[in-house]
This record gives structure tokens, C-alpha cells and sequence, in this order.
């Protein structure tokens, strides 16, 4: 995953792309407008596009990705996190991870010891099938 310098980047081109974008369909659907003077018989004809749509969409877009870049930009250290402030919290973290570490390792302990116990359970069940069985057959055989 990219850091948030670069999360922060493609954001930002993001949504200079949906202001393009957004710019080229009102361009390309918006009524023609009229100038003194001059009359023009293009797009008369042609069915009325919809606008209001395509502006609710890019304005949703647009509002959508300002919002992740506000995100972004208070997910950033501040000025105030100092390298002091930085190390504090990187060892934090740590005594966290080994203390996460520790109760893993007796997860995985138990865990193991569980199996070993299933499996002997099994191992006994199995037997005890294969002596019934083998019971069974030398009781049903008639003696010669």
C-alpha cells in the first residue's frame, strides 16, 4: 500500500480529473448560448441532454474525493510530532506487538496441545473400531 504523500498525490489528480471531466460534459451538453444579432440552427433539433444529472454526479464525485483528501491531509503527522514524540510512540508500538507476540505463542501452545489431544482421542477411537470389528468377525465365524 502507498504512503499517505502518495494516497495524498493520486487524490489531488483525481480530482483534477473530475474537474476536467466535469468541464468537458457541460461544454459538450450545454445549451448553446445565444449571441446578439446572430442566429445558429445547431443543436436545435437534437433532444435536450441530461445536464442536471451529469451535475449532480460529477458534484457528488468531486464532494466525495474532497472529503477523502481532508482525510488524508488530517491523517498527516503534524508539526508538533517531534522525533522525540515519534520514537515515544514507535516504542509503544512495540511493547505492544511483543506483548501480541507473547499471547500468540501461547495461542499457538494450546492450540497445539489440543491437537496432540484430539488426535490421540481419534487414534484411540480408531483402535477401539478395529477391535470391535475384528470381534465381531471372529464371533460370527463358526468354528471348524
Amino acid at each position: 500500500m502507498a504512503d499517505r504523500l502518495t494516497q495524498l498525490q493520486d487524490a489531488v489528480n483525481s480530482l483534477a480529473d473530475q474537474f476536467c471531466n466535469a468541464i468537458g460534459v457541460l461544454q459538450q451538453c450545454g445549451p448553446p448560448a445565444s449571441f446578439n444579432n446572430i442566429q445558429t440552427a445547431i443543436n436545435k433539433d437534437q433532444p435536450a441532454n441530461p445536464t442536471e444529472e451529469y451535475a449532480q454526479l460529477f458534484a457528488a464525485l468531486i464532494a466525495r474525493t474532497a472529503k477523502d483528501i481532508d482525510v488524508l491531509i488530517d491523517s498527516l503527522p503534524s508539526e508538533e510530532s517531534t522525533a522525540a514524540l515519534q520514537a515515544a510512540s514507535l516504542c509503544k508500538l512495540e511493547e505492544e506487538n511483543h506483548e501480541a507476540a507473547t499471547c500468540l505463542e501461547d495461542v499457538v501452545y494450546r492450540g497445539d496441545m489440543l491437537l496432540e489431544k484430539i488426535q490421540s482421542a481419534l487414534a484411540d477411537i480408531a483402535q477401539s473400531q478395529l477391535k470391535t470389528r475384528n470381534g465381531t468377525h471372529s464371533q460370527s465365524l463358526p468354528d471348524s
